[in-house]
């Protein structure tokens, strides 16, 4: 498997008009509509994304960092072939991602852009 880099950050609070008027108005990000989603999405100018949703809104995610991979499937399959559970993939209008539990409990996934 080949990480290209950090991708995406997500995270889903009871706080999401809050936090969204933080990003907006303090640090000065701005939405973009990303169809299939079900959040507040902003892309940063280096093409990175970071994501608020509502808790539950997205599945269980309540933070989430996303590794950019090469190949999704392959990386997926690395993965799986180590013992690490996966969700099934899923897309948006902009990527292709998958959810795992890394060793430390926590919530990551593997994305490839479209």
């Amino acid at each position: 498997m080949r990480i290209l880099g950090l991708c995406f950050a997500g995270t889903a609070t009871d706080s999401r008009d809050a936090m969204r008027g933080f990003l907006q108005e303090v640090l000065g990000l701005s939405t973009i509509d990303v169809p299939g989603i079900e959040a507040d999405w902003f892309e940063l100018p280096d093409g990175t994304a970071f994501a608020v949703a509502s808790p539950g809104g997205m599945g269980e995610t309540g933070r989430s960092i996303g590794f950019l991979v090469e190949d999704l499937d392959s990386a997926l399959a690395e993965l799986r072939a180590q013992g690490v559970e996966t969700d099934a993939v899923s897309e948006n209008a902009v990527s292709r991602y998958a959810h795992f539990v890394a060793p430390d409990g926590r919530l990551y996934e593997l994305v490839d852009r479209r």
